[in-house]
């Protein structure tokens, strides 16, 4: 199994950007897809963004596209989640996970990181 670890969350205002990371360790981590998942208060959680272990494809959702960019480095086995022009409703806790890139875009991986709280205000 795969160990993650997210950072980069915060508070911001509307517009601002954040950079979330996400550390992978284990010895298939970097043949793995990778991707966010995001959960606010009261809903369901909701795919983000995924990118495969080549880098080769990478995946949005709609609210997301034009916005959210994904990135991996290999050399750190980390993958990162730039957020420009966030909004109100992006405000969510934010968690990675990794696996087979269609597991991975499913939600339905074993590995996830612990989450990272993202806020931001109107």
């Amino acid at each position: 199994q795969v160990q993650l670890v997210e950072s980069g969350g915060g508070l911001v205002q509307a517009g601002d950007s954040l950079r979330l990371s996400c550390a992978a360790s284990g010895r298939t981590a970097s043949s793995y897809a990778m991707g966010w998942f995001r959960q606010a208060p009261g809903k369901e959680r909701e795919f983000v963004a995924a990118i495969t272990w080549s880098g080769s494809s990478t995946y949005y959702a709609d609210s997301v596209k034009g916005r959210f960019t994904i990135t991996r480095d290999y050399a750190k086995n980390t993958v990162y989640l730039q957020m420009n022009s966030l909004k109100p409703e992006d405000t969510a806790v934010y968690s990675c996970t990794a696996g087979p890139v269609r597991t991975v875009k499913a939600g339905l991986s074993e590995s996830w990181g612990q989450g990272t709280q993202v806020t931001v205000s109107s």
